[in-house]
Formats: C-alpha cells, sequence, structure tokens
C-alpha cells in the first residue's frame, strides 16, 4: 500500500483495516451519536459500521471517500434499526472544540450557553434538515458527497441545506426577541 496519508481501500488487505478504523472512528462514533443520541448505541451503531465495512472491503468502489462510505454505512445500519424500532429518536453531537488560550470564567459560560442554545435550536428542526446541517458544518461533507450519502441529488441537498438554514435562523431570531421580550 502507497504511504501517501491515503487510505485506499482497493489496495487495503484485512490487516490494514485497522487504519481505517483508527482514521475514521471518531467521525463514524460522532455521527452514530448524532443519530441515535445514546452512548452505548453510538458504540453499539460504530461497531456495526465497522463489521459491515470489513466484511464488504471488496465493495468499495472509490466512487465517494472512505469516510462517506462509512458514514452512509452508518446512516443505513441506523434506517434499518430504527425501522424495527430499535432506536427512535435524533442527537446532539457534544463535539470536542479545540483548546486555544484559556477564556475567562464569564466568556467560556457564555460561549457554552450560545452553543446550548444554538444545538436547541438544530435539534428542533425536522430530522432531513438537522443531518444537513451536521453534515455540512461538523463533518464538512461536499454537496456531491452528502447527495451521495443521503441518496438525494445535489440540487436537494443545497435545498435541504438552504431551507435547513433559514428554519435555524428564523428561530435563532426569534429566540433573541423573546428574549428581549423577558
Amino acid at each position: 500500500m502507497p504511504d501517501d496519508g491515503l487510505i485506499h481501500l482497493t489496495a487495503l488487505s484485512p490487516p490494514d483495516f485497522r487504519r481505517v478504523m483508527e482514521e475514521y472512528a471518531e467521525d463514524v462514533w460522532h455521527y452514530a451519536y448524532f443519530l441515535t443520541k445514546k452512548k452505548e448505541a453510538a458504540d453499539d451503531l460504530a461497531q456495526e459500521t465497522f463489521v459491515k465495512a470489513f466484511r464488504r472491503l471488496d465493495s468499495f468502489r472509490g466512487e465517494a471517500s472512505v469516510r462517506t462510505w462509512l458514514m452512509t454505512i452508518v446512516r443505513n445500519t441506523w434506517y434499518t434499526h430504527r425501522r424495527t424500532a430499535f432506536v427512535r429518536k435524533v442527537v446532539l453531537v457534544g463535539f470536542n472544540s479545540t483548546k486555544q488560550a484559556m477564556p475567562s470564567a464569564e466568556a467560556d459560560y457564555m460561549k457554552r450557553m450560545q452553543a446550548d442554545h444554538v444545538w436547541q435550536i438544530v435539534l428542533a428542526l425536522p430530522v432531513k434538515y438537522r443531518e444537513v446541517l451536521i453534515l455540512q458544518a461538523h463533518y464538512e461533507l461536499t454537496m456531491e458527497e452528502m447527495a451521495n450519502l443521503l441518496h438525494l441529488s445535489v440540487t436537494a441537498v443545497k435545498s435541504r441545506l438552504r431551507r435547513a438554514r433559514r428554519m435555524a435562523a428564523a428561530a435563532l431570531k426569534e429566540g433573541e426577541t423573546s428574549d428581549e421580550e423577558s
């Protein structure tokens, strides 16, 4: 396998699959947690994703990135579980932010309160809008990758993203207005 920093599944042997797991475990688990809203369920879903991916190494065609392929497996597995009433809720993701200079306690508190407020707004959106926001904002997927993952056209993804942003902005503005009235 060439050592160019990229993972090429077409040249990946089963023992090298550990590298894929190490590279994408956090993204897979966070996406699973976003979908399930439970740590234990996210653990199970992430594990099942890697088991399925390992069994299907030969099915990776290179049409999408490895990360997008894994996220598709996570999503499809979750939908299967959800259809069987195993999981019925959508989730708030607890992302770790990068640490910079230590902010004051007040600034840290205000930042967390604002983030919590934004997450409440995002979680109040319908699933199809919430999902595109997360895939773009956190996972930084391209429109094409989101379209592939969600089995939609790029135009449909752009439309959902635009609507999601409008809905979130309206809810945020509504929240600010009600805060001012209090």
